[in-house]
């Protein structure tokens, strides 16, 4: 064999941070090591895999093939390192969306590392475009997102379902009014999530539609943030129902009911459909669809229309 395991983990690393200095820190080596062993690479084969713009990396063509069969096989190395070590999980990178993150991922990765102690695992919370990129570029083994995807490369599965909700402070004219039409909703002030989150998606697509020009006050990436400023009373907002859960318990929100619109949606698990699925991710999987089943028979997570 003419390669080894070695020069296709730096590879990996380098087509990941596109900057062998970088890729060099994450290896614990030196950079000279790191890009000795990308040219003798690529001299073995006579075959460039990254164009090379100033002090900058760029996959080409053949880097970009190469990425996919080289994350799924440094996957299986690891799950042959984890066999021949004891059965021990191999390291897991979970990316989640915001609304995902905040309120389910946390609670799937503690159990995760409650029934496995052992396992290194991590969560990188960012919204839906984000963690497409993320996973397509193979920086997550597994994506939990709220957005709609369709893209050749990826695996999406539905997960859990949920709903948008429409709704103000106590003390916004709206608070109580019951049913609200569009015409009412498109003269009130907008707090709502930014472009490239699942959040906004659907409410460009349902009801952005039918509001026409309506006013946006503020976009903010965070629905804590969105929360608060409502709360002060700066507009009203849109956002899942499971992040209203508590804020509409306590009364510090309220809801505006909007039966005009179908606001449901899915929460998707997502993986490269070119990536090997580590045990790691597998058991994960496993784990989220327990959590989707539990809070399907309880109810916990205010999940409302269950079919």
């Amino acid at each position: 064999m003419k390669f080894t395991l070695r020069q296709i983990e730096i590879f990996s690393a380098i087509a990941r941070e596109q900057n062998v200095s970088r890729a060099a820190e994450w290896l614990s080596m030196s950079q000279s090591a790191a890009s000795n062993a990308l040219v003798e690479l690529e001299r073995q084969f006579d075959c460039p895999l990254f164009d090379r713009i100033g002090k900058t990396l760029h996959l080409n063509a053949s880097g970009r093939g190469l990425l996919a069969m080289a994350e799924q096989l440094l996957d299986q190395a690891h799950e042959i390192e984890s066999y021949l070590g004891g059965g021990r999980l191999a390291p897991l990178t979970v990316g989640a969306t915001l609304t995902i993150g905040n309120y389910l991922g946390t609670l799937a990765i503690a159990e995760y590392m409650r029934q496995h102690p052992e396992a290194p695992v991590s969560l990188q919370v960012a919204n839906t475009r984000t963690i497409v990129e993320r996973l397509l570029r193979f920086d997550c083994d597994i994506g939990l997102i709220e957005g709609e995807v369709h893209h050749h490369e990826l695996l999406v599965e539905p997960w859990l379902e949920d709903e948008l909700v429409v709704f103000c402070a106590p003390a916004h004219t709206l608070a109580g009014k019951g049913v609200v039409d569009s015409a009412v909703l498109a003269r009130q002030a907008w707090i709502l999530r930014e472009p490239g989150s699942g959040t906004r998606r659907q409410f460009d697509e349902t009801l952005a539609p039918a509001l026409g020009r309506f006013t946006l006050r503020l976009e903010l990436e965070h629905t804590e943030a969105i929360k608060r400023a409502v709360e002060s009373n700066l507009g009203i907002g849109c956002l899942s129902r499971l992040a209203l859960r508590e804020a509409f318990r306590r009364g510090s929100l309220v809801e505006i009911p909007t039966p005009q619109f179908d606001l449901r949606r899915h929460f998707y698990v997502v993986r490269h459909a070119h990536r090997h699925e580590s045990r790691s991710a597998l058991v994960f999987r496993q784990m989220c669809d327990a959590i989707c089943g539990e809070a399907q028979r309880t109810a916990e997570l205010a999940l409302p229309f269950i079919p």
